[in-house]
């Protein structure tokens, strides 16, 4: 059915909102009527006083006043997004075309464009024959077609009578038979989902967590366990151009409450911007002068990304002295007592591999896409981890913010460049060789995320195309392995097929392209309840462990099945090794920080000039070169220039969903309409980039 305003509803509401309006009347035989809201003129009144005409008027005036400002916001709303259709789809004002590099990427842009131009044409098909009153639904549940010469009325009749009949023998079956499948993958995945979201709250009901194995040694008054000596700790940073976020990162890792002589700081930098060394390089000699054992290392020969980064450092030869190390991204800032939270957990349980720490965001609120990253990051973190963590004492690695014990780490092959997701492929292989895992919900360790839909565009590829590519690579080590049978069916089924392929191959083949179809086959259409009411609760139930992001409950779910798209050909682009698999690209990042952040600056900087700088030990020359450092680090590089991108297979899933919409009309399809309309508009709000921050 065509979308209508129903102010019918708006007559029976009870509460009063507005200021209070005295009307008065031009006959002076008239009394002064005081209206308190719309519906004051219809209560019950004394029999001095009555109803007139002119008030029934006044509340009327009212209501109409109340819809033209609804239609007014719509319409601007709407204007709004034609304007900027109009900027950067015609004038291309500001704006660059997203470069397509994948074979399958264009592959899949080609296909999408394919099915757009079919719609299209079918569209005007059956406008045609809608309004020659052809519409076979409108009085039978099931399709009649002509098959007699009297019913054929014209050679068109028959092309339509035809497209009928080949729509009912051949594609409508083939549709059904893919979205009974894909149906079938939905539900297997939403009983999943429940199923952690129940551990979840058995979690918070028996109020489960990890234990310290002979107590905490940081919070016991007991003589033997307050002697506790203190392991020797490595912390590494790795970073690569991190101009924004450098100097914040190694700060707060160089104020880690750790005895000075039980750590080591290795500053990992693969920067190939000398200006960014040269500013690394001094803030490592800042913190160098004031005591703390920290070393900066750069590669000359960049290679293996990441995972080359930390394996070329744990090749150094005094690595053999340290018992942990504790890694952490440039954009991560702990708290100073992180490792005496999180390292004690290993005293006492030889079998403990890793200790991984929860992520928090100083940026969370910062727009629309950061909270809606924040919706999926909480749950991930709260539920998935923390009850895989429980449960099966196994989760993959975050790549930060975690402690390993340097002995599972060699154990199990150490940093490998075989893949983009590094810290799952390690956390996968240290899992089949018998370690176990620790995640610490209440440990947060503050970080950032991407502020830009470019930027979380292309993580999300690498976080999807690297499982896929692992999954190639690990599962004959997987079949092979000692580990249960049911650990082995965990990894296989759950781990790496239903959250990492089987989720963004329904998602995206359900909603963007079996729904759009079902319109124009209406022989395969999808129940409401797989459409709305399912994929409903399920954000719901993603939404709980952030329980102040319900507003966006509908944006999130609008901009999930959007998202799917990059998902899906990354997650294809993994599984089938093409070369965008192997594509790293470092997610832009900010640099900002909490208020707490900036106030204990604040205090560091005005005791810095309270109190003489004194540097141990250092010469002339070396004063001279932080003074030279210092130089460059306050010369500010000139701003970029700001731009948007413009996505086409965004669009063109934009345009197919808004056409279907269309058709949809034609059949009275009320929920469907309503959500091929929605979905259509934020696919072309994430197409034009208005969603999220600009990019320099």
């Amino acid at each position: 059915m065509a979308p209508r305003l129903d102010f019918s509803d708006w007559w029976s509401k009870d509460t009063r909102k507005g200021t209070p309006v005295v009307v008065t009347m031009e006959n002076p035989n008239y009394s002064v009527v005081e209206i308190n809201g719309p519906d004051a003129a219809f209560m019950p009144v004394e029999k001095s006083r009555g109803k007139n005409a002119k008030q029934v008027t006044w509340v009327l005036l009212l209501k109409a006043h109340r819809a033209v400002g609804c239609v007014a916001w719509l319409a601007t709303l709407l204007w709004a997004l034609l304007g900027a259709i109009k900027k950067r789809l015609i004038f291309r004002q500001g704006v660059s075309m997203a470069s397509e590099k994948m074979v399958k990427g264009r592959l899949l842009f080609t296909v999408i464009k394919l099915f757009l131009v079919t719609s299209l044409a079918i569209l005007a098909f059956e406008v045609v024959a809608y309004f020659k009153g052809w519409h076979y639904f409108r009085y039978h549940p099931n399709l009649h077609i002509p098959r007699t010469s009297i019913e054929i009325q014209g050679l068109f009749h028959m092309v339509y009578v035809a497209w009928l009949t080949f729509r009912a023998d051949y594609i409508a079956p083939t549709i059904q038979s893919l979205s009974k499948f894909c149906v079938v993958l939905f539900l297997i995945q939403s009983v999943d989902r429940m199923v952690l979201c129940l551990g979840c709250f058995w979690i918070k009901f028996k109020k489960i967590k990890p234990r310290i194995e002979g107590g905490d040694p940081f919070k016991s008054d007991d003589v033997e366990i307050s002697a506790y000596e203190y392991p020797m700790v490595l912390v590494q940073i790795p970073m690569c151009n991190e101009r924004e976020v450098y100097e914040q990162s190694i700060s707060a890792v160089c104020q880690l409450d750790w005895p000075r002589d039980r750590i080591l700081i290795q500053v990992l930098d693969d920067s190939d911007d000398e200006s960014i060394q040269w500013l690394i390089k001094g803030e490592v000699a800042k913190w160098n002068q004031k005591g703390i054992n920290i070393i900066y290392r750069h590669r000359l020969i960049r290679t293996g990304y990441k995972a080359g980064n930390l394996k070329s450092a744990m090749g150094c030869d005094y690595i053999k002295d340290y018992e942990f190390v504790a890694i952490f991204d440039a954009d991560f800032q702990p708290n100073p007592d992180f490792l005496k939270t999180a390292v004690p957990h290993f005293k006492d349980n030889p079998q403990l591999g890793l200790v991984q720490a929860r992520w928090a965001f100083v940026n969370k609120d910062e727009n629309l896409l950061t909270r809606l990253q924040n919706i999926n990051l909480c749950f991930h973190f709260e539920v998935e981890q923390q009850v895989n963590g429980v449960f099966l004492n196994f989760f993959g690695f975050n790549g930060t913010a975690g402690v390993w014990r340097i002995k599972a780490l060699e154990e199990s092959g150490g940093w490998l460049e075989r893949t983009t997701v590094e810290d799952m492929d390690i956390a996968v292989r240290a899992h089949l060789n018998g370690w176990k895992f620790i995640f610490l919900n209440d440990v947060k360790v503050l970080c950032e995320v991407p502020e830009s839909y470019e930027a979380y565009r292309k993580q999300q590829h690498r976080w999807h195309s690297g499982p896929m590519q692992l999954f190639r690579l690990c599962l004959p080590a997987i079949i092979t392995s000692k580990i249960a049978i049911w650990k082995k069916a965990n990894l296989i089924l759950l781990f790496f097929l239903l959250r990492k392929l089987i989720l963004p191959f329904y998602s995206f083949t359900l909603f963007c392209i079996i729904l759009p179809l079902t319109m124009f086959v209406p022989e395969a259409e999808l129940p409401v309840w797989v459409i709305c009411y399912v994929p409903v609760f399920m954000s719901f139930l993603n939404i709980l462990p952030s329980p102040k992001s319900f507003p966006f409950i509908v944006p999130y779910l609008l901009f999930e099945n959007t998202m799917s798209v990059t998902k899906f050909n990354a997650m294809v682009s993994g599984l089938f090794q093409l070369g965008s698999s192997y594509e790293w690209v470092v997610t832009k990042k900010a640099g900002r920080s909490s208020e707490s952040d900036l106030l204990a600056v604040a205090e560091r900087e005005t005791k810095t000039i309270n109190q003489p700088q004194v540097y141990r030990g250092a010469s002339e020359s070396e004063l001279s070169e932080l003074n030279q450092l210092k130089e460059l680090k306050e010369a500010t590089p000139a701003p970029k220039k700001k731009s948007n991108k413009i996505y086409r297979k965004e669009l063109t899933l934009a345009f197919l969903l808004l056409t279907a919409s269309a058709r949809s009309l034609l059949a009275s399809q009320g929920v469907h309409f309503y959500f091929l309309l929605f979905q259509g508009v934020t696919f072309l709000l994430v197409g034009l980039d208005l969603i999220g921050e600009q990019m320099s």
